[in-house]
């Protein structure tokens, strides 16, 4: 284990800083703590040479500012930039992986990576890399768009599969009917994308069948009849994206 890097210090007792301090032998050496508030980039007289801030992200610039000058500080907000660290040598890493409270496994996910100079830069993707995650650059002006975007495809997600849950509980069945389904479906667009991926009545044009979808709907989960609504124009328009 390589310890070019000097000691690294991890800041935040949360699900984040519980799951960093968790990895075990990474090249850019032990991620110690996690440690709490009034972190200063020192420990009983030990002297960290690198902060990671695991904190909510509003928490984070005030973390920042009581970190003493000399060291590279970073922190793990998907939506935020550099900013947020000054006046410090700074470097964010944000992995694409939900971090429940029994710990994540980063190993193949992505990971968004900036530095606001070369050797902060090198090191948010050396850490990346460490965690078995793939780095990708993702610009301080990008960053709100790169969440936005992640909590489509994971928060909406789930959001989306508890309305299907929902619905399918008025038939007297479980999600565990739905979910090779969603498997399948989740998995062909990985493979293919959006419109190539797409199935069912609004794909082949069968709005016989989502009228009487609507109406089983707007009848036993009312609540969900805008979401339906707005979703069935949606993919009227990636279907119509596959056609063209």
């Amino acid at each position: 284990m390589s310890n070019d890097w000097g000691r690294i210090a991890v800041v935040g007792r949360g699900r984040m800083g519980n799951a960093l301090c968790a990895q075990q032998q990474l090249e850019v050496g032990a991620l110690e703590g996690p440690f709490g508030r009034g972190f200063d980039g020192t420990d009983d007289g030990v002297r960290y040479d690198v902060v990671i801030l695991a904190v909510p992200d509003g928490a984070i610039a005030a973390a920042a500012r009581l970190i003493k000058p000399g060291r590279l500080v970073g922190h793990c907000a998907g939506s935020l930039g550099l900013d947020v660290l000054a006046p410090h040598e700074a470097f964010a890493v944000h992995p694409l992986m939900t971090v429940p409270d029994t710990g994540a496994n980063f190993a193949g996910s992505g990971a968004a990576v900036a530095g606001s100079s070369r050797r902060a830069k090198r090191f948010a993707t050396a850490l990346a890399t460490a965690m078995g995650m793939r780095a990708v650059s993702i610009a301080d002006e990008d960053r709100a768009a790169y969440h936005a975007a992640a909590s489509i495809a994971a928060n909406f997600l789930v959001t989306l599969e508890d309305a299907a849950e929902s619905l399918l509980a008025t038939c007297g069945a479980d999600r565990q009917l739905l979910v090779p389904l969603v498997r399948a479906a989740l998995d062909n667009w990985a493979a293919n994308g959006g419109s190539a991926a797409l199935t069912g009545p609004i794909a082949r044009g069968d709005e016989a069948t989502v009228a009487r979808q609507r109406a089983a709907v707007a009848e036993r989960t009312p609540e969900l009849l805008a979401m339906f609504d707005e979703l069935c124009e949606r993919t009227r328009a990636l279907a119509a994206r596959g056609e063209s």
